[in-house]
C-alpha cells in the first residue's frame, strides 16, 4: 500500500515540473518619442515590446516610418536586447529622414498639432532566428516646453 501512494505521489510530483507553458507571441515596436534635432537627424525612442511567456534577446527592428501619411525613411535599430516576457524597453536611434516627412513633423512641431505615424517592419529575435512582421499606428504629440520633441 505505501509503495502504491509513493508512485502515485512522485507521479503527481513530476506533472507538475513542466511549469507554465511557454508561448511566443509576435513583439512590437512603436515610436515612443521623437527629437527632431537642428542638425535635421531625429533621435528615435523605439519601445520594443514582447508578448510572449518566455524572455526573448532581439537583434535587430527593421522598419519604414511615415509621418503624416508621408515617407520619413528607414528605421534601423540594431540591438543585443533581452526583455523579460510580457515586458517592454527602449531602443534609441538616430536617423536622417526623407524630406516629405521632416516637413510633415516640422508642420505638427510649428503648429503645435498631433502628427499620425505609421512602422511597418520586422522585428529579428535572436534566439528563434526568426523575424517577426509588424505593423503599429498612432500619432505624437509635441511636448511642451520641450522644442522639437514629439512623444
Amino acid at each position: 500500500m505505501k509503495k502504491t501512494w509513493l508512485v502515485i505521489l512522485f507521479m503527481a510530483l513530476a506533472g507538475c515540473g513542466s511549469g507554465p507553458p511557454k508561448r511566443i507571441y509576435p513583439p512590437k515596436a512603436s515610436v515612443q518619442e521623437l527629437l527632431a534635432g537642428t542638425t535635421g537627424q531625429w533621435t528615435l525612442k523605439i519601445r520594443l515590446e514582447n508578448f510572449s511567456t518566455v524572455p526573448m534577446t532581439f537583434s535587430a527592428v527593421d522598419a519604414k516610418l511615415t509621418m503624416a501619411g508621408q515617407e520619413a525613411g528607414r528605421v534601423f535599430a540594431p540591438t543585443t536586447l533581452t526583455i523579460g516576457p510580457e515586458s517592454a524597453d527602449v531602443i534609441t536611434v538616430t536617423m536622417a529622414p526623407a524630406t516629405p516627412g521632416k516637413i510633415a513633423v516640422a508642420n505638427a512641431l510649428a503648429l503645435k498639432r498631433t502628427v499620425r505615424y505609421e512602422l511597418i517592419g520586422k522585428i529579428t529575435s535572436r534566439e528563434l532566428k526568426r523575424d517577426f512582421d509588424f505593423k503599429f499606428e498612432s500619432a505624437l504629440s509635441p511636448v511642451p516646453g520641450l522644442d522639437g520633441m514629439l512623444r
